[in-house]
C-alpha cells in the first residue's frame, strides 16, 4: 500500500516545480516509449531502403490518423479523472475510467476493420507509382490492423493513471512492450527475412503484451482499478460527456493528420526519397514533441485537479512553471538541430541523396521547436480547464494554411521542396505564439477562474458553473 501511495504525486499541495517534473518525466518517458515503436521500426527499417521507409511512413499515416479515434477517450480519461480526483470524488474518478475503456474499446475494433477491409484505398489515396511502396504499405497496414486495439487501449489505461496522478505506473508496463518490440524487431525482419511485416509484427505483439498486462491490473484491483468492472454498466451519460469534450482536440487531431497526408501527396512529386526524409524528419521532431506531450499531459492533471479543488492561483503558477521549461527544453532542441543535423539523420538512412535532404529539413525545423513545445503545454493547460475547443481551433486554423502555403513556396519559381519544410515549421511559430496568447487572456480576462462548484444531478459530481 505505502508503493501505491508513494506512486501517485500529490498535485494540490507543495512545490509546483518539483511535483510537476515528478509527475511529467514517467509521462514523458512514456510517450517516448510509445514513439519508440516506430523510431525503432524505422532505423531496422531504414537499413532496408528508402522504398521500405516511404511504405511504413505512408501506410503510418493512418496509424496517426487513428488516434484521432484514441484522443477523445484519452482527454476524456486525463481531465476527468484528475478532476474528480482533486474534488475527492474516487468512485466518480473510477465511472469515468471505466467509461474511457469502453468507448476506446468500440473504437479500436471499428478502425482494426477499416484497416484491413480498405488498405487498397487507403494506400491509394497517395497517389505513389512505386509498385513496391504500395505493395509493403498494404500489407502493413493489414498486420497493425490485426492489432491496433491494443494501441488503442494503452494510451487510456495510460491517461487513467496520469489523471490519477500516478504516472510511475503506466511507463513500467509501457517499457516491458518496448523491450519486446526492440527484441523481436531485428529478428523478424532479418534473422526471418520479413522486413516490414516482421517490425508490423513486433509492433503488435509489443503493444498486444502492454494490454495484457493492464488489465491483469484491472483484474487484481491496483489503486483506481479496485473493485473496477468493465463491463459491469454502461453510463452513455458520461460517454456523451466525454465524447463532447474530447471532439475538438479530436478534430484537431483527425484534421492535423489529413493536412498531413494532403501535403504528403505534395511531397509525393518528388518521388520516394522526399516521402522517406519526412517520415523520418517527423520521427526526429517527436523528440521534442513528445516531450512537450509528456509536460502537457503534467499539466493538465496539475490544473485538472487544482480546478477541481477551486486552488486557482495555483492553476496560473503551474502554467508559467511549465512554460518556463519548456521554453528551455525547446531552445536545448533547436540547437541541436540546427547544430548535428548531419549526426542526427545519419542514424536512420544513409543513403546520399535522402540524407542532403534529411539535413535541409532537419536545420528548417529548428526554426520552431520552441513554439511547438509552448503550443502543446499551452493546449494541456486549456484541456485542464475542459476548454479543449481554444486550441483546436488555433491548431486547426494555422494547420489549414499547411495545404495553400506548401503549394505556393514550393513552386519551382521559390523554394521547391524546402518550400514545403519551410511551411510547416512556420505554422508552428504561429501556433506556438496564438496558444500562449489565448490562454493568457482566458486565465485573465474571462470568469473561468472565478468559479464555484454545484452539485449535477444528471452525472452525480460537481461541475464548475460561472458565478453571476
Amino acid at each position: 500500500m505505502k508503493n501505491k501511495k508513494r506512486a501517485k504525486v500529490n498535485v494540490l499541495e507543495g512545490n509546483i516545480t518539483k511535483g510537476l517534473v515528478k509527475l511529467a518525466i514517467p509521462i514523458m518517458a512514456t510517450s517516448f516509449l510509445q514513439m519508440a515503436y516506430n523510431l525503432i521500426d524505422m532505423i531496422w527499417i531504414g537499413k532496408i531502403g528508402s522504398q521500405s521507409v516511404a511504405a511504413v511512413g505512408t501506410a503510418g499515416f493512418f496509424m496517426w490518423l487513428g488516434m484521432a479515434f484514441v484522443i477523445m477517450p484519452k482527454i476524456g480519461a486525463e481531465v476527468l479523472v484528475s478532476q474528480a480526483t482533486g474534488r475527492g470524488d474516487h468512485l466518480g474518478a473510477k465511472k469515468n475510467a471505466r467509461s474511457a475503456l469502453q468507448l476506446v474499446l468500440a473504437f479500436g475494433l471499428f478502425y482494426s476493420a477499416i484497416l484491413i477491409i480498405f488498405n487498397k484505398f487507403l494506400m491509394g489515396f497517395f497517389n505513389i507509382e512505386d509498385v513496391l511502396v504500395v505493395s509493403l504499405g498494404r500489407q502493413y497496414l493489414q498486420v497493425i490492423g490485426i492489432g491496433i486495439v491494443f494501441a488503442f487501449l494503452n494510451p487510456v489505461f495510460t491517461a487513467i493513471y496520469n489523471g490519477y496522478g500516478n504516472s510511475s505506473t503506466p511507463f513500467k508496463i509501457n517499457a516491458i512492450g518496448l523491450l519486446i518490440n526492440i527484441v523481436l524487431d531485428p529478428i523478424l525482419i532479418f534473422g526471418f527475412n520479413l522486413g516490414v511485416l516482421g517490425a508490423a509484427i513486433a509492433t503488435i505483439t509489443g503493444q498486444m503484451t502492454v494490454s495484457i498486462i493492464f488489465i491483469s491490473k484491472i483484474k487484481y484491483g491496483d489503486d483506481i482499478f479496485s473493485e473496477f468492472n468493465l463491463f459491469k454498466e454502461i453510463s452513455f451519460d458520461r460517454i456523451k460527456k466525454m465524447i463532447k469534450l474530447g471532439i475538438p482536440v479530436s478534430l484537431r487531431s483527425g484534421l492535423f493528420t489529413l493536412i498531413a497526408m494532403v501535403v504528403a501527396r505534395i511531397i509525393a512529386n518528388w518521388g520516394p526519397v522526399p516521402i522517406a526524409v519526412q517520415k523520418i524528419g517527423s520521427q526526429i521532431e517527436s523528440l521534442s514533441w513528445m516531450t512537450a506531450e509528456g509536460f502537457a499531459t503534467a499539466t493538465s492533471a496539475f490544473v485538472g485537479q487544482n480546478y477541481g479543488a477551486k486552488n486557482f492561483e495555483r492553476v496560473k503558477k503551474t502554467y508559467f512553471r511549465a512554460i518556463y521549461i519548456m521554453t528551455v527544453i525547446g531552445i536545448f532542441v533547436s540547437a541541436l538541430l540546427l547544430i548535428f543535423p548531419r549526426e542526427i539523420f545519419s542514424i536512420f538512412i544513409q543513403e546520399p541523396d535522402a540524407l542532403a535532404e534529411g539535413i535541409t529539413y532537419l536545420r528548417i525545423l529548428s526554426v520552431s521547436q520552441v513554439f511547438m513545445c509552448l503550443e502543446i503545454t499551452s493546449s494541456g493547460a486549456f484541456n485542464g480547464l475542459s476548454k479543449t475547443g481554444y486550441p483546436s481551433a488555433i491548431s486547426i486554423g494555422f494547420n489549414l494554411l499547411r495545404i495553400p502555403g506548401a503549394m505556393f513556396l514550393s513552386s519551382a519559381a521559390l523554394l521547391g521542396l524546402s518550400g514545403i519544410w519551410w511551411t510547416i515549421s512556420l505554422t508552428s511559430v504561429l501556433k506556438g505564439i496564438a496558444a500562449v496568447i489565448g490562454f493568457l487572456y482566458l486565465i485573465y480576462k474571462t470568469p473561468i477562474l472565478k468559479k464555484k462548484m454545484v452539485d449535477s444531478q444528471d452525472l452525480g459530481y460537481k461541475v464548475p458553473k460561472e458565478v453571476n
